[in-house]
């Protein structure tokens, strides 16, 4: 009479939940399959034992991510005078293991719990994944391998960068086992990860002003949170004799350096997003992840780098959204020589927080005259003026009329539509935009 174990598994006949088991055993210790035994230990036999071999072979390799088939064997036995249907199956090294159609979650991820074969919990999935993988989140494997690039490979291709299947696996996307890593995951329209802007009409975070969430491809994020921040980094135009001068409350570099470090530097093993907070005087910027271990937060103001993201800082630096690694925290600083106020830098064992001031505000000496322009709402105004004037108007007209990039005239103007302000005809270069 045989026991059900935690390595010992029964079944009377060939049924599809062996395939979970299997699973479970891959994932956990290694265990034994026997087909043609009742759950009470009484030895039946199966009637056809090399069909119901063959059947089992076919649904492991079928049905089982990634392949198991090395950590398995499947043989005939004869106990007690009757033939078994055996499968033996060792703890595998490409852990978690899981159904093909399920993906890398609990319903498709199987351990053994005793003599059961239950889904794994999300903690039980990430330690296997740390296991396999090393500390390195970008080269682990991605729990989600249906994945969609479509902002990436735009963006790509908008820098003259080639992004087939040959550059993706140099870059990282693809693992040595053949799977999307977590660093595709990243760049795709599935990335789990977002970011938090707010904008805040007092010293606290007591009055929203505005508030937007950003998700999608890390690439998509970067570039639509800076089109957002610049439709509210405030611009104050002046004279200085004859001469018009605009100055913008938030160094567009500063902005621009701050934003980057936080994308490429952040910790995208934990879950929480990154912030932006946008107050009258002051913009903050927190990112998910302390310092990398070893690295001191003077190491960094000196200018000492250490990537806790290579892979994914060495595609920003190919699409030329960084130049060189180490120089941001300078620049940074060089966008406020001379201001009265400068940059503060703060970190906490989880978490790395920027606050630029906004020179406007610190400035002891102002231009002569000053027309202010505070926010998206004044350039939705001039927008609006823009509209009565013309009937209709296209996007580049914005660009020109306002003076912000393509992006933050795009984001400008989507922001209108969902309000409702304004209406759109036509599609591609052909839009045209009028008062709804």
């Amino acid at each position: 009479m045989f026991i059900e174990d935690k390595t010992h598994e029964f079944k009377r006949e060939y049924t599809d939940t062996l395939k979970k088991t299997v699973l479970a055993f891959a994932n956990t210790d290694g265990g034994e399959i026997l087909i043609g035994i009742g759950d009470d230990g009484a030895v039946l036999g199966v009637a056809s034992p090399d069909a119901v071999l063959l059947q089992a072979a076919d649904a492991i390799r079928n049905a089982v991510r990634p392949d198991v088939t090395m950590f398995t064997t499947c043989e005939v036995r004869q106990i007690e005078g009757k033939p078994v249907v055996a499968i033996v199956v060792q703890r595998g090294t490409a852990r978690p293991y899981y159904l093909a159609g399920k993906g890398i979650r609990p319903e498709g991820v199987f351990v053994r719990h005793g003599s059961a074969s239950v889904p794994a919990s999300e903690a039980a999935i990430l330690a296997m994944l740390r296991e396999t993988t090393g500390e390195s989140y970008e080269a682990g494997r991605s729990r989600l391998q249906e994945l969609e690039f479509t902002f990436a490979a735009e963006y790509f291709a908008s820098k003259d960068v080639a992004f087939g299947t040959a550059q993706q696996k140099t870059l990282g996307l693809f693992g040595d086992d053949e799977m999307l890593t977590n660093l595709a995951l990243l760049l795709s329209e599935q990335c789990p990860h977002s970011v938090k802007v707010g904008v805040f009409g007092g010293a606290d975070k007591a009055s929203f002003l505005d508030r937007r969430e950003f998700s999608g491809s890390i690439l998509r994020q970067v570039v639509e949170v800076f089109a957002f921040v610049d439709l509210h980094n405030p611009i104050r135009s002046g004279y200085e004799g004859l001469n018009r001068k605009d100055e913008r409350g938030y160094p567009v570099a500063a902005i621009r350096e701050v934003l980057l470090n936080a994308a490429v530097h952040r910790d995208y093993g934990l879950s929480a997003s990154t912030l932006v907070s946008i107050f009258p005087d002051r913009m903050e910027i927190v990112s998910i992840g302390g310092l990398v271990k070893g690295v001191s937060l003077s190491d960094v103001l000196f200018g000492v780098s250490a990537l806790r993201n290579p892979r994914l800082a060495n595609i920003f630096y190919r699409l030329q959204l960084i130049e060189a690694y180490g120089t941001g925290i300078a620049k940074i600083k060089g966008s406020y020589i001379g201001s009265a106020t400068q940059p503060e830098i703060a970190v906490s064992d989880n978490a790395f927080k920027v606050i630029l001031p906004n020179l406007e505000i610190a400035k002891t000496r102002p231009l002569q005259t000053t027309v202010p322009v505070a926010s998206a709402d004044a350039r939705e105004e001039k927008v609006l003026v823009l509209l009565r004037e013309r009937g209709h108007i296209s996007r580049k007209d914005i660009q020109d009329a306002i003076g912000v990039s393509q992006s933050a005239a795009i984001l400008l103007l989507r922001l209108m539509l969902t309000k409702g302000i304004i209406r759109k005809t036509g599609q591609g270069k052909s839009s045209a935009y009028m008062l709804a």
